[in-house]
């Protein structure tokens, strides 16, 4: 449920937002008055995300950045500064995937996951701190830092990385500024809808105790309330956000969960 105006006045930078969950969280702030900083590599896809917030009433701005390059990152977070002159959230949430084994994956491969899903989140919360007289850091892993399935390294591999850096972080940027992780499972955005056929949702579905699979702004409504007041004794904490998927033992001794 938005809560108009929670965020009102403050500034809130998401990355990857250009799509996917990263989208709906950019939007969720927007409704709930906040001054957002869209970011991402495609600046036709960010102004399109931005005219559309802005056609619904919001406030936000797209800053193009790639979440590989230091000198983006900087530039991004120093030119938010400079705008509004403080930065109240940063959600870290730009990511990628490689399919690719322990055996198989490639120097290029571990470097293409750990730059981008990794050492951005270190460094967009090393420069927003900087900015931050008080506020909230939430950073965006995955179901898969606690269970994991083959063929998903470095990926897997980093999602846990990203739980253990949010506890660095929360010791070290404490008292004044708070952070968390929020861990998704499966969320229909577009990576995931264009892989798998209607059974395959179907069967996916069912094995959700919620009876389905999340949607960007399931993650969207943890994230604000992580950001928000209501958490303010909140920090450290990994949140998983994935339906009930990680309490399932054995999937074959399921009932069947789908709603439907």
């Amino acid at each position: 449920m938005v809560i108009a105006n929670r965020f009102r006045d403050e500034t809130v930078v998401v990355t990857g937002s250009t799509r996917g969950i990263g989208e709906g969280i950019a939007r969720r702030f927007a409704s709930e008055g906040a001054n957002v900083i869209v970011t991402g590599r495609s600046t036709q896809d960010g102004e399109a995300l931005v005219n559309d917030i802005q056609a619904d009433g919001g406030t936000a701005s797209f800053i193009q950045a790639d979440m590989r390059k230091p000198d983006d990152i900087e530039s991004l977070i120093t030119m938010t500064a400079a705008e509004y002159g403080s930065i109240d959230v940063l959600v870290n949430n730009a990511g990628v995937q490689t399919e690719t084994a322990v055996d198989e994956a490639t120097v290029e491969d571990w470097d293409f996951v750990i730059e981008t899903n990794f050492r951005s989140y270190w460094l967009c919360a090393k420069y927003a701190f900087e900015h931050m007289g008080s506020g909230s850091i939430v950073n965006i892993s995955s179901n898969h830092a606690f269970m994991t399935m083959p063929e998903l390294f470095p990926y897997n591999a980093v999602k846990a990385g990203i739980n253990g850096m949010t506890r660095a972080m929360a010791l070290d940027f404490g008292p004044d500024v708070r952070v968390n992780t929020v861990n998704p499972g499966w969320v229909e955005v577009d990576r995931v809808t264009d892989a798998i056929s209607s059974d395959e949702r179907s069967h996916i579905e069912s094995i959700h105790p919620v009876g389905r699979i999340g949607n960007p702004a399931d993650i969207a409504g943890v994230v604000t309330f992580l950001a928000s007041d209501d958490a303010a004794f909140v920090t450290g904490a990994s949140l998983l956000a994935d339906g009930g998927r990680s309490t399932v033992m054995q999937d074959d001794t399921l009932p069947e969960y789908d709603s439907d």
